[in-house]
């Protein structure tokens, strides 16, 4: 593999060059050297020292922030709701000196604990050398609050003192709130002990009518988002009913085109408290998720309202609280539910999806659709098909089409990042999110503890590794006139998915259909507009087609809000999905720009491990324990 020390992604890096270490030595004692650095840390921590903390760090010649060049090094602590009760990545000696001159007074730290044993809550201290030029040792530790108990990772790297001895130091902490004092979830030896003997299922039919009360919360959605954020909230004793419009609990997979499968693998997939089992398959059929999504609200015994959909959301300003208005579809019956906090988990676009306009598209007399309208190729037999996009959905259906014997061509806009998935687990999730990981829980927290203003470079050189494994193919894609990329920053597919929730094709065979021309292609070339019997294009060619359909992603996420929220809420809500400047996501799981309303979306992962946080803060809220939200200052 062979990387640019020249590129701006690798400038959050801690290679060895920049530390100046030429070598290390062959016997690393990680547990040794862990316990001592981290001694010397609950020791500042505790004494409420900031200064002494960041003398613990790796410190640069450029130490206020976002390195200028590839050749500096920089520092990061990441907070999730801990010290901060908001999601913070702070990059640089002194904003981090800042924060914590700013926050340990308040968060009273006590009891930290570094943990020597491997469990399902951590890992003890262990040396990695992920790449040649990168070596770090990893630490768990745990830690309480005035409010809560809490969990943290560090990754020391080496630097050299003034003798020119290796001393090891932070170059990452990461903090993270795991359960508020006085209120743990109720499971385990925790778990419900009543014995209903034979009124469960009464009991049940009543708690979700909510004829006699009103839920605390109420959830706009039922896929997974939802799902995740009501069985978190139900296990910390919170009420809550989930409003979904489909007929049935997973029907946002199950009414999706016939061959939908997950392209990401079921180490990362699993949702919280029950996960997949043993023999479920690597790539989920869409279809077969949907009966799980449905199986999983009737075990957690979740409130579902299906075929129901929400007409308005209102907030009083005088109490704080949401009357939302659903309408039963079937039935015609309205409510009005009065509740304190609103989620909403619609989905990335709530059913709202992007079609470009273009000139003569009234004129063509074939058939316009949206890929979310296409479920089968033996709809389109005998007819010619022009797929408008070049991700997922347009490898997908491109497929299906090909494989049932019809004409199709697939018209790329743009450049698309690709990647296999098989690639992503070797590369991204490997020894983490695979057969031989950790538990679920630590996983998801070694993944957490990376902020992305470092996973830029982390993953910039992950994707330069595939592309190393998947030359001959990129190399075939590019011969035939695909245009590729290698995503956000260069840094490839996650951080792609997680700032634009597409852009991208995970190949899991699409890319050889277009080189074998079995989907032609039809590229570098400006779209102008239809005709009665086609597309033209910009370079004066002409596809004809009876049936084009776009597969051109999702609609605006705010425009979805926009539907539900009254006018005056709305214009209070911040910017949704996408990043900030510390590159931690715009409005989701926390703050929205209006109190005691959420925002929950995302992949099955990032859904099982943030549903979690955003649980805690409800929790927090009403119990009366939520601290002051540290906000940035920029």
């Amino acid at each position: 593999m062979t990387t640019s020390a020249a590129h701006p992604s690798e400038a959050p890096l801690p290679t060895l060059n920049k530390l100046g270490i030429s070598s290390l030595p062959e016997d690393i004692d990680a547990r040794k050297v862990a316990s001592e650095w981290f001694a010397l840390f609950a020791d500042k921590v505790t004494s409420n020292d900031p200064e002494g903390i960041t003398n613990l760090l790796v410190r640069s010649s450029f130490d206020s922030g976002r390195p200028e060049t590839a050749d500096q090094v920089s520092v990061y602590w990441r907070d999730l709701l801990a010290l901060t009760w908001n999601f913070r990545s702070f990059e640089g000696t002194t904003p981090i000196r800042e924060f914590l001159t700013d926050r340990l007074p308040s968060a009273k730290i006590a009891n930290l604990k570094l943990k020597t044993s491997d469990d399902a809550e951590g890992l003890a201290p262990v040396f990695a050398r992920p790449m040649p030029d990168l070596a770090w040792i990893t630490g768990f530790f745990t830690f309480e609050t005035d409010v809560g108990f809490c969990s943290g990772i560090f990754r020391l790297v080496p630097t050299l003192d003034e003798q020119q001895r290796v001393q090891w130091k932070a170059h990452c902490i990461f903090t993270n709130l795991e359960e508020l004092r006085g209120f743990p979830e109720k499971v385990g030896n925790l778990r419900d002990p009543t014995p209903y003997s034979g009124g469960w299922e009464k009991l049940r039919e009543k708690e979700k009518l909510f004829e006699d009360a009103e839920p605390t919360v109420l959830i706009v959605g039922a896929g997974q988002s939802g799902l995740t954020a009501a069985a978190r909230l139900k296990l910390l004793g919170i009420s809550s009913v989930l409003i979904e419009k489909n007929e049935r609990v997973g029907d946002n997979w199950r009414n999706r085109y016939d061959v939908l499968c997950l392209h990401d693998p079921v180490w990362y997939d699993h949702m919280p408290y029950i996960p997949f089992p043993e023999n479920w398959p690597i790539y989920s059929p869409a279809k077969k998720l949907a009966n799980w999504l449905e199986f999983y609200a009737d075990s957690m015994e979740l409130n579902v309202w299906t075929s129901t959909t929400v007409s308005h959301i209102e907030r009083e300003e005088s109490t704080g609280l949401f009357k939302v208005k659903v309408q039963h579809k079937n039935k015609g019956s309205e409510r009005i539910f009065t509740v304190k906090h609103v989620v909403l988990a619609p989905g990335f676009s709530g059913g709202s999806w992007y079609t470009p306009t273009y000139p003569g598209m009234d004129k063509f007399k074939g058939q316009i659709i949206h890929s979310s309208e296409y479920k089968k190729a033996v709809d389109y037999l005998g007819k010619k098909v022009i797929l408008v996009g070049s991700c997922t959905s347009a490898h997908d259906i491109g497929m299906d089409l090909y494989d049932n014997g019809i004409d199709v061509t697939m018209y790329q806009r743009s450049s698309t990042h690709v990647i296999t998935a098989q690639s992503v687990v070797n590369v991204f999730f490997k020894g983490l999110f695979d057969e031989t990981g950790p538990p679920i829980t630590v996983a998801d927290k070694v993944a957490a503890s990376f902020p992305n203003l470092l996973n830029v470079g982390i993953h910039h050189r992950g994707t330069l590794a595939a592309e190393e494994a998947e030359k001959e193919m990129l190399d075939d894609l590019r011969r035939v006139g695909f245009n590729l990329n290698r995503g956000y920053k260069d840094a490839g597919v996650l951080l792609t998915a997680f700032t634009r929730a597409g852009g991208y094709y995970l190949d899991v065979g699409g890319s050889q259909y277009v080189i074998d021309g079995k989907i032609k292609l039809k590229s570098k070339s400006a779209m102008e507009g239809f005709t009665e019997t086609g597309i033209t294009f910009a370079d004066g060619s002409k596809l004809e087609a009876d049936v084009v359909v776009f597969c051109t992603g999702l609609g605006s996420t705010r425009d979805v809000i926009k539907t539900f929220l009254d006018p005056k809420t709305f214009q209070n809500v911040n910017e949704i999905w996408g990043y900030n400047n510390e590159m931690e996501f715009n409005g989701i799981y926390g703050d929205t720009g209006v109190p005691n309303l959420w925002y929950m979306m995302g992949s099955l992962g990032l859904c099982r491990f943030y549903s979690k946080r955003l649980a805690l803060q409800i929790k927090a809220i009403e119990e009366g324990v939520f601290g002051e939200r540290y906000k940035s200052k920029v």
